[in-house]
């Protein structure tokens, strides 16, 4: 059995992916997932300094060019995002469409979620599930 705690505090968190590939990464991300652009500050290089995706039914995540200077050139090893949605099964067929890497087809979990994995062109992971957390 598994304790949950809530509160009734929104989430103040926001996932953020530096990208290589920024052009290429919000593409995919807008394009084949199906987050919407809110705020894009483009740089003196051509990449983006700060970027706001918002997803459809709720949340954000940032996103940025990778760079030496950009949170000590971070990079996504080892990392995944988790995105609440309705709908994994369409996302996942947007996704096959789309000749996306889909990592783990859509599934029922043991803990009362539908999810699906998809990784984006430059490895991070992407969760669609729908478990809205506690």
């Amino acid at each position: 059995m598994t304790d949950v705690t809530t509160t009734d505090v929104k989430p103040g968190v926001w996932p953020s992916v530096l990208y290589a590939d920024v052009a290429r990464a919000r593409r995919f991300l807008t394009g084949v997932l199906g987050f919407t652009e809110a705020l894009v500050v483009p740089g003196d290089d051509g990449g983006v300094v700060h970027g706001e995706l918002r997803w459809p039914e709720g949340g954000g995540v940032m996103f940025g060019s990778r760079t030496p200077q950009a949170h000590g050139g971070a990079s996504p090893a080892g990392q995944w995002i988790y995105v609440v949605t309705a709908d994994p099964d369409a996302v996942h067929r947007r996704a096959v469409d789309a000749g996306a890497n889909v990592v783990d087809p859509p599934r029922d979990t043991d803990y009362g979620s539908r999810n699906v994995s998809i990784a984006d062109p430059e490895g991070t992971v992407w969760v669609f599930g729908t478990y809205p957390g506690a």
